[in-house]
């Protein structure tokens, strides 16, 4: 089920919401707004060709009429998705930045929480962490891709950042946002990946302190360049270190995760609970998942919730009255 909110310049993302049509959630929690898959900046993956990610509301009228509508259908929050969504607008005929194009989202009635992922680091600009900071709809939370901590290995997968411009990144973005939630991508094994590489990454982990992050092994994608370079790594030395990346991960998440126990925070609720009768889980504006007691007439609301108990990953907590 999609709705027309994009520019219809090919190829045309996909828009569509997070639930099924036929419930209740589908007309007044959100919707994502995607672009296909692609990645230009990387020697892992195999990509379709770079897609520029079409945006909601373009400045066109009748595009901001498409956005008011989307708001009056209840949606509170949109999320803009895309490979590399840095690098949204420097190819439409009229440019503009990323930053830009969140400042239009902001000005839409209605919608009162915006997300967007993915960032790549070695395009995200201090006007967009401007915007961000200057935000009262932007979600505090961000996906930064750091995939290795290694500057050797960085160069090979082609990610044209090294680890002391990643770390200056997020220095900077706390700076401007000590409360944002940071989470990333992190791929072990990768081909010429030495014991010191891998260190380089375990200390990326220490200092930056994720909220999570996704961990992969590398393994082989025929057609990619990584598939044939020389020195991959024996199987049982990279799951050893996934292994150790894990339990740090895992560490620093359970003790980070903890830090608004005992706070109120407004939570927009998702759907029943799948596993506790008479509880409904939601969202944090940190991305963090909160179970509490309620019903299905609470989906697609920003509640206050107080966090009576942090499980490391998620809290669960009680509605405040």
């Amino acid at each position: 089920w999609s709705l027309d909110l994009m520019t219809r310049s090919p190829p045309a993302p996909e828009v569509s919401h997070r639930y099924r049509p036929n419930s209740r959630m589908a007309s007044r929690q959100g919707v994502q707004i995607t672009s296909l898959p692609s990645c230009s900046s990387c020697a892992v993956f195999r990509m379709p060709e770079s897609t520029s990610l079409t945006a909601l509301d373009t400045g066109q009228p009748s595009r901001r009429s498409s956005s008011r509508k989307l708001a009056a259908d209840g949606v509170v929050e949109v999320m803009l998705l895309g490979q590399n969504v840095n690098s949204y607008g420097k190819t439409l005929d009229s440019p503009i930045s990323f930053a830009e194009l969140l400042r239009r989202v902001e000005k839409i009635d209605g919608i009162e929480r915006i997300r967007f992922m993915t960032s790549h680091p070695k395009d995200l600009s201090d006007e967009l962490i401007q915007v961000m900071r200057e935000s009262k709809k932007i979600c505090r939370h961000l996906h930064l891709p750091v995939q290795s901590g290694s500057t050797e290995i960085l160069k090979k997968m082609n990610r044209r950042y090294t680890k002391e411009q990643y770390l200056d990144l997020v220095d900077r973005i706390r700076a401007a946002m000590p409360d944002i939630s940071l989470t990333t991508d992190i791929i072990v094994g990768f081909p010429g990946e030495t014991e010191e590489d891998f260190e380089d990454t375990l200390d990326v982990v220490r200092k930056v302190r994720y909220d999570s992050a996704f961990t992969f092994i590398y393994s082989k994608r025929s057609g990619t360049p990584a598939a044939a370079m020389e020195n991959q790594v024996p199987e049982a030395v990279v799951k050893e270190r996934f292994d150790r990346l894990l339990k740090e991960v895992q560490q620093i998440s359970s003790e980070v995760c903890c830090r608004d126990l005992h706070t109120v925070q407004p939570v927009l609720v998702e759907e029943k609970n799948s596993h506790m009768d008479g509880y409904v889980t939601g969202r944090m504006g940190n991305n963090t998942l909160v179970h509490f007691p309620g019903d299905e007439s609470l989906i697609g609301t920003i509640v206050d919730v107080y966090l009576e108990e942090s499980k490391g990953f998620y809290y669960m907590g009680r509605q405040e009255v």
